[in-house]
């Protein structure tokens, strides 16, 4: 079974209705007699044919329909009446519509028989293509459902009118009898002034707009050219994305670029401290109806005759523009909350990529051979240069987070930005905490290294003989970090020569937090002895995540030689979004992705205090 189509719509022109009811403020329409009209689509021309018959038509809807003026749905005033009644008879769809009495000059118009005609906007549920001997093609709706019916000024089903109140044939009456001969004039405009209204009308109907009916005006057309030019245009616009007049005047984007300019301007009710670009500003104020209206005229579909819940579900599962704009919005609160997220251990560690998922093997250079005396001969020796390596792998992380249908119809996104929001802090929370777990690891002795010993290892030299509590009652001078430091100095290379490891961070979980703000101060000392060796000399990193209370670090600059070290996927740094319609959530859902590993890589750069070991 095809899926549904675009909404079609079919016109007609006939006569001075019989039918109405002036106390009521009904007359009978019909709607369609399923007749014949011609139609394009992207393989050309074909004739479009509506079976109407109790099978073919569902009229679950009918009773309720509104009537529009000219299809146009833009707005309360455009509502004309409603359908009260509906039913199929000798193979037309006849209503009953009720008009409202704030369309007063129009009732009266319809009652006088100047406004006549009808036209149907429906769905299509099922068809059967044919081709015949001579390759011309036929459609033939098996299957459709009518979703409103209009008062057009123009028509293509000479059946679709305003009915006599005796269901009698559709037909002309002829001129009263005269005893002078009269001559009937044709069914066309006469006079220029009427053609003229009438182009404007046709122009108006189509959404063809002024410069259309100017430029048939000003070459004087007749009304049948104009109609044949209006056709020919409408047929043209099928095949092309048009975008909307009163958003942009050209496509001057792809239709993906487009949604991730509305996408930033749906951005801007969620942070209006958003700084919106040029491109982005023309879509300020559209509401998530108008942008799935946007994005399915972009891609060439119409929305005449769909409610704002049904333009919406087609627009979700007909194009990937209208979920992309989602998307761009959920990436934007994401991306905003996860890089204001704080990320204590990232300032210890060296940012990198990996190339894909297989182990990544970093070689750690020893230092240089010395410089040995060249002979007197020129000789020069020959001298090497250890290596040692660790290895470590990124992998993915995820959730699915999903935007309802409802949520979307009552352009209701408070609770999408927010939730994205969240997920932002989540994946930096994941973050912080993954390389708080690694450090942490092995009983809070950290992983195992290349040689098979844990990260802080009595022979690694990284690993306080001497446990110091800082809330202890009685901690050394200067609680440990001389020690600390004196030994990173200390620390040798591959070749066993000493590096010179120089000491930056402090950190500490936040039990020690006020200790470590003391011992780190700078203070104006009376004496040489009152100075403080290490006031202004390290930064202080405070990290909640830590699970011991008293157990504390030090750490070097991450730049001056190799520790710790985080990396994501090449090209997807940070979580990544991705986005469909939902098949589990009727809506739109948000794939929230993060390719993401770390691994220490030297244990020189590190130095560790138990603190208190009771």
């Amino acid at each position: 079974m095809p899926t549904a189509e675009d909404v079609q719509t079919r016109a007609a022109m006939a006569f001075r209705p019989r039918s109405v009811d002036i106390n009521a403020r009904t007359v009978e329409l019909v709607a369609s007699t399923g007749a014949p009209v011609q139609r394009m689509d992207m393989a050309g021309p074909f004739v479009e044919v509506l079976t109407v018959s109790a099978d073919a038509v569902d009229l679950t809807r009918a009773a309720t329909m509104p009537i529009l003026d000219s299809h146009r749905q833009d707005g309360l005033d455009r509502v004309l009446g409603v359908v009260r009644a509906a039913r199929i008879a000798a193979g037309e769809l006849i209503v009953t519509a009720e008009i409202s009495k704030r369309a007063e000059a129009i009732w009266q118009d319809v009652v006088a028989g100047i406004i006549a005609n009808a036209s149907v906007a429906y769905g299509v549920l099922k068809f059967v293509d044919s081709v015949d001997a001579a390759g011309r093609r036929t459609r033939t709706i098996t299957r459709w459902q009518p979703q409103e019916i209009s008062l057009v000024p123009v028509g293509a089903d000479a059946g679709a009118t305003t009915r006599g109140k005796h269901m009698d044939p559709i037909t002309v009456p002829a001129p009263a009898p005269s005893p002078a001969p009269v001559i009937v004039p044709a069914p066309v405009a006469v006079t220029r002034a009427d053609a003229n209204r009438e182009i404007r009308a046709l122009a108006a109907t189509f959404e063809l707009g002024a410069d259309f009916s100017d430029t048939l005006i000003d070459r004087e057309a007749t009304v049948d050219e104009a109609r044949a030019a209006a056709f020919e245009r409408v047929q043209q616009q099928r095949l092309r994305p048009t975008p909307r007049a009163s958003v942009t005047a050209t496509l001057d984007a792809a239709p993906e670029e487009i949604a991730a300019r509305m996408g930033e301007a749906l951005y801007l009710r969620a942070n209006p401290a958003h700084k919106l670009s040029d491109q982005a500003k023309p879509y300020v104020g559209l509401t998530t109806l108008d942008m799935a209206r946007e994005t399915m005229r972009m891609r060439g579909l119409s929305t005449a005759g769909l409610s704002p819940a049904e333009t919406i579900t087609r627009a979700l599962h007909t194009t990937s523009d209208f979920p992309l704009i989602f998307a761009d919005t959920a990436n934007r609160s994401l991306r905003t909350a996860y890089e204001a997220a704080p990320a204590t251990l990232k300032r210890v560690a060296k940012q990198t990529t990996a190339r894909d998922f297989r182990a990544k093997t970093m070689v750690q250079l020893g230092e240089a051979p010395t410089l040995e005396k060249v002979n007197e001969h020129g000789e020069y020796k020959y001298g090497t240069m250890a290596e040692a390596g660790e290895s470590y792998r990124i992998d993915t992380f995820g959730k699915i987070v999903g935007l309802s249908r409802k949520a979307i119809v009552n352009d209701d996104l408070g609770a999408f930005t927010d939730l994205a929001s969240k997920m932002g802090l989540a994946a930096a929370d994941f973050e912080a905490q993954f390389l708080v777990d690694l450090l942490e690891s092995g009983a809070g002795l950290g992983p195992l290294m290349g040689d098979n010993k844990r990260l802080f290892h009595a022979d690694h030299g990284n690993l306080a003989a001497d446990p110091v509590d800082m809330n202890g009652a009685n901690p050394p001078e200067f609680y440990g970090l001389d020690v600390a430091r004196l030994a990173m100095r200390k620390q040798t290379g591959l070749s066993g020569r000493r590096i010179n490891v120089a000491p930056k961070f402090l950190l500490v979980p936040p039990e020690i937090e006020t200790v470590a703000e003391r011992l780190l101060a700078t203070v104006q000392a009376a004496s040489v002895a009152d100075v403080n060796p290490f006031g202004g000399k390290l930064e202080l990193l405070v990290e909640a995540r830590l699970s011991n209370a008293s157990r504390w670090y030090v750490a070097a600059d991450p730049a001056t030689i190799e520790g710790l070290e985080y990396a994501y996927l090449q090209g997807a740094e940070g979580p990544q979004t991705e986005t469909r319609a939902g098949f589990e959530v009727d809506g739109v859902e948000v794939k929230v992705r993060l390719d993401f590993g770390a691994a220490f890589l030297d244990y020189r750069s590190w130095f560790m205090n138990e603190g208190d070991v009771t």
